[in-house]
């Protein structure tokens, strides 16, 4: 009986992906310490010294500190956290909303040993989770900086072009779950198409890189992602109370563009995305008495991979506020 050769593929892909994640979980030891947070584990890994602490709050899937963390170091002390289900962190039973997300965060910040005052920066999606925290806990926030952040309104009353691209986006969570199961998310990042993709990736050390991909091979990173997106109108609702700051310094980085225009994104609405952005980046500088807005002018919508030194210039500017 001769066995289908789509199958042999399959089945190696399969099992070089089993024994590949064995060995990375030998070598990868999460950096930082998994404190508990209510039945589940987090990992938190801090480096730098300082009165301040800078606590970053990942975009949508992303692990966005772990390219920032040593260059941020470098001027006062850093903290970063894979949100339950990314990284290190264990999966959480709880749904994947801003107020629990928050919840989480200020759980790991006490039990972790992070005093205040902080700094928080929020990716995307992450502005959502930092403007709630400084809505619960106004007393412990030294300022905020908001990376191509998002705003509930705008978000919440997306033309049906724009939906559709959301609906496409969770699609390609759900197969990308079936795809890191099969090892196919593995065998992509192998061969480099990350960084075909997002070619600003290769400008990162290839050990951190390859730290942060083996997130992206795990089914668990991208349920989370599929979790925190199915949710995403519910952390728009919660997040509406959180609209008047008071005088917190907010430093608003916005992007040139949502997404540029290449092969990969022929087919979005990057036109129509680029609308309701002005029209977000509008309104986020309505949160605080005491709010800027500085230009990303080389930057898509992934601001942490296109122009890294202007999140750490506003955090700068901010700790000598």
């Amino acid at each position: 009986m001769q066995i289908p050769i789509r199958f042999l593929i399959l089945l190696v892909t399969t099992s070089y992906h089993a024994i590949a994640t064995m060995f990375d979980n030998i070598k990868y030891k999460p950096p930082g310490q998994l404190i508990d947070v209510g039945g589940y584990k987090l990992h938190l890994y801090s480096q730098g010294v300082g009165n301040v602490t800078v606590v970053i709050e990942h975009s949508l899937g992303g692990l966005d500190g772990y390219f920032l963390i040593e260059k941020i170091a470098k001027i006062t002390r850093v903290c970063i956290y894979d949100r339950a289900g990314y990284g290190w962190s264990e999966p959480s039973p709880n749904k994947r909303c801003s107020e629990e997300i928050v919840r989480e965060l200020d759980t790991l910040l006490s039990r972790g040993g992070i005093e205040p005052p902080y700094i928080l920066v929020g990716d995307s999606f992450g502005s959502y989770n930092v403007r709630l925290y400084a809505h619960y806990f106004p007393e412990k926030i030294a300022g905020i900086v908001l990376t191509d952040g998002l705003y509930e309104t705008e978000m919440l009353k997306m033309s049906p072009m724009l939906i559709g691209l959301k609906v496409f986006f969770i699609s390609g969570f759900l197969m990308s779950i079936i795809g890191s199961i099969l090892g196919i998310i593995r065998l992509l990042s192998n061969i480099g198409l990350f960084e075909l993709m997002k070619k600003e990736l290769r400008n990162f050390n290839y050990q951190i890189l390859r730290k942060v991909k083996r997130s992206f091979y795990s089914y668990q990173h991208w349920l989370t992602m599929y979790r925190e997106m199915w949710n995403l109108n519910l952390s728009a609702h919660q997040t509406s109370k959180a609209n008047n700051l008071g005088n917190i310094p907010i430093i608003s980085i916005k992007a040139a563009t949502f997404i540029r225009r290449t092969i990969w994104s022929f087919y979005m609405p990057l036109k129509t995305a680029d609308r309701l952005r002005e029209k977000m980046h509008t309104e986020l500088l309505q949160l605080s008495n005491n709010s800027i807005q500085l230009q990303a002018a080389k930057s898509s919508h992934f601001v942490w991979v296109d122009e890294p030194e202007i999140i750490v210039s506003a955090i700068q500017q901010l700790l000598q506020h």
